[in-house]
């Protein structure tokens, strides 16, 4: 075989790869896809993740499949998210726990949220409600503030784990506040709320998404929520900055891919992922569970993800917050 043939045949082939690596992103999927949630069942974040893989699956034209990997504060289903091989058959549904807070908080955390992932969609937020059992003497926000204030220390309230948002949440109400709670970690909300509904824990900072429907059930009794204003997911609540001037804590819920996931994939998941959302029936799912839909451009989530990171990273130094 002459050089030039070689260099012909070497020249076609190279073309035939160029062009098959789009098309065989263009196929994707053709297997299901697990969508990792690093938190267990029944959290906000599951209930969410459970609302949209269904639809989602029908935008791929495959089974998405929920895969709950608790602990850490949402470490070990993060972690096992970053290793995996970036084909788009393995995403991660997260929150503000992983990567916004988890650096700031943990400088030994195995992974890097910024490098060690591709950001794809954001897709949704939602305040958090403050939460009591109703054998709680407090019937509001400020009847709440003032008994904490007389009883330091003999309060306690839960979280889904040190350096969570729910963890922070509550740090930042304490020094508002004036009041000392004392802190008891869970592996997630969800695991907490027997004990709170019991009375074992005398207050949670909870998605809107996870607490309201025990707040609607009347297992807890519900007194304020953490949005900048009375949010539409509940106006007859107060928010907490009517009481402190300036609190807010917002949870953002978003898809990521493992680092080094083709960019053709990337724009298939956001594009299915976007399209799932504008469904009214699951605008109108996500509402009713206390979640407002976003969607967007993948480089619109990083930003989101980044400002929210300087936020929570001024309230952990100040408060010199720790992982353990």
């Amino acid at each position: 075989m002459t050089a030039m043939k070689v260099k012909s045949l070497s020249g076609l082939l190279l073309a035939v790869l160029c062009i098959g690596l789009p098309a065989a992103a263009q196929t994707y999927p053709v297997k299901p896809v697990h969508l990792i949630v690093p938190f267990p069942a029944g959290g906000a974040t599951d209930i969410l993740s459970r609302a949209l893989s269904a639809e989602l699956g029908r935008k791929l034209g495959q089974p998405v499949v929920v895969d709950n990997k608790p602990g850490a504060g949402g470490t070990i289903g993060a972690l096992a998210a970053a290793k995996a091989v970036p084909d788009g058959y393995t995403l991660l549904l997260t929150t503000s726990s992983t990567h916004s807070i988890g650096a700031a908080i943990n400088p030994r955390i195995p992974y890097n949220a910024e490098a060690d992932f591709t950001p794809i969609v954001y897709v949704a937020s939602s305040p958090q409600l403050l939460v009591v059992p109703n054998s709680s003497p407090a019937k509001t926000l400020r009847e709440f503030i003032d008994y904490a204030r007389k009883n330091p220390g003999r309060l306690n309230y839960a979280s889904s784990g040190n350096g969570t948002i729910s963890n922070l949440s509550t740090e930042n109400f304490k020094a508002q506040s004036g009041t000392f709670l004392v802190h008891i970690p869970y592996r997630g909300t969800g695991l907490s709320i027997a004990d709170l509904i019991s009375g074992k824990v005398d207050v949670l900072f909870d998605s809107v998404v996870s607490g309201m429907p025990h707040v609607r059930d009347g297992k807890l009794r519900a007194l304020a929520v953490t949005s900048p204003k009375r949010s539409a997911l509940a106006p007859e609540l107060p928010a907490v900055s009517e009481l402190l001037p300036g609190f807010e804590s917002v949870t953002w819920f978003g898809v990521y891919g493992p680092r080094g996931l083709p960019p053709e994939i990337v724009a298939r998941v956001n594009q299915a992922v976007n399209a799932a959302l504008a469904e009214p029936d699951l605008k109108e799912r996500f509402a009713r569970l206390g979640a407002e839909t976003t969607g967007g451009t993948p480089q619109a989530f990083a930003a989101v993800v980044k400002a929210e990171s300087v936020k929570w990273k001024k309230v952990i130094t100040e408060r010199k917050i720790t992982a353990d």
